[in-house]
């Protein structure tokens, strides 16, 4: 492992593996290294051609935080990701880790692409929206020291999980490792903003994305989540979509370092 400093002094922990194009990793909501083993195993797979970077996001697992919060924070932190890379990267994000990427190519990091794996996006009725005041309860339930509560939203609202399978859960190590950074869960609900509203995305936020730009999803993951690719997809005028045989929201490390390899060979 090895760890740097942010803009704002928050220490950014990161493995970097292989040597060759760098490529950085972005989880999704509630994953770090220690709970999300697949960057590191796409990051083996592609070692022969790419140093591939998995971090832990600002407030789990071994990197640290700071009050207040703000999208731009994260942005710093890939900025700082990339100095250490030496050159511009591919950004890959997972679900909410995706809409980071986008943000951070939108900002004018030095990025060459960017591969989104089924970004939160929900522009229809194939779903119920996620609650307008979905950041705020969160927070709220994080300060008033009840981050099970923070958790359940999440499962629920936001990953559209049924009441019974939480219910199932509630109490297992998988619900304690998430309750232990629930205050983060927060800033993927900002990061998100209305993506999930079932309204039309907002077409200024990435207007300055310019970049090639590959939006994949399972042919197997849940309708809405192939809606929500393809809406990102007809956004960006450089995008183009995948669907990718088989997988579902959880695609397979032996799957996708391929796809990344081969869209990054396109470039």
């Amino acid at each position: 492992m090895s760890t740097m400093k942010s803009a704002d002094g928050t220490t950014i922990a990161f493995d970097a593996i292989g040597e060759g194009r760098p490529l950085i990793m972005i989880d999704g909501a509630t994953a770090h290294r220690a709970v999300n083993p697949s960057n590191a195993e796409v990051a083996k797979l592609l070692s022969d051609e790419f140093r591939t970077y998995a971090y832990d996001r600002r407030g789990r697992g071994e990197s640290t935080d700071a009050k207040p919060y703000a999208i731009q924070r994260e942005i710093e932190d890939l900025a700082a990701l990339i100095e250490d890379a030496g050159e511009p990267v591919i950004l890959f994000g997972w679900s909410s880790g995706g809409l980071l990427a986008l943000d951070a190519a939108a900002a004018g990091l030095p990025v060459t692409a960017l591969a989104l794996f089924e970004p939160p996006v929900v522009t229809d009725d194939g779903r119920p929206p996620l609650p307008a005041d979905y950041v705020e309860r969160l927070e709220a339930s994080v300060e008033a020291g009840r981050p099970g509560e923070a958790v359940e939203l999440f499962m629920t609202a936001a990953a559209n999980m049924p009441a019974e399978f939480v219910e199932m859960v509630r109490g297992t190590p998988i619900w304690t490792g998430v309750e232990e950074i629930a205050a983060t869960i927060a800033y993927d609900g900002r990061i998100m903003g209305t993506t999930m509203s079932g309204n039309p995305l907002p077409a200024e936020r990435w207007a300055a994305v310019d970049v090639p730009v590959l939006v994949i999803h399972g042919d197997a993951t849940p309708p809405y989540l192939q809606a929500g690719a393809e809406a990102v997809a007809e956004l960006l005028p450089t995008a183009r979509l995948l669907p990718v045989t088989g997988e579902n929201h959880n695609v397979e490390p032996p799957v996708l370092a391929p796809v990344l390899r081969s869209f990054a060979q396109e470039l």
